[in-house]
């Protein structure tokens, strides 16, 4: 039993990972800062730790995808992301093909 239930954990990071980068983008279309970006996706039961989401950012940052700005109106500076015009390019090419995705795998499932 223990090892099914590590097996399916295993496959269920591998789904989560595919989906984690279409999450976050999908939240910053408008500015947001890591921990504000976590809650949001936390309260969307999708939940990331700081430690993947973190790197994802800098990532996404450096390719493009992502702007980044400092803000020091806070007691804490905040480093705020949000979505490049290249990025909002990419983000909308991904949602089509996830949307063709989620199609696909709803009717091979229905037929399964």
């Amino acid at each position: 039993m223990e090892a099914k239930k590590e097996l399916v954990n295993t496959f269920l990071v591998e789904l989560k990972r595919g989906t984690v980068t279409l999450a976050v983008l999908s939240q910053l279309k408008e500015p947001e800062y890591g921990y504000s970006l976590l809650e949001k996706l936390v309260k969307e039961q999708l939940p990331i730790e700081s430690n993947t989401l973190y790197p994802l950012l800098r990532r996404l940052e450096k390719q493009g995808i992502l702007l980044s700005q400092w803000s020091t109106e806070e007691a804490r500076p905040r480093k705020y992301y949000k979505l490049s015009s290249f990025g909002e390019e990419v983000y909308e090419l991904l949602k089509k093909e996830w949307k063709k995705s989620v199609d696909v795998m709803q009717s091979i499932l229905r037929e399964g």
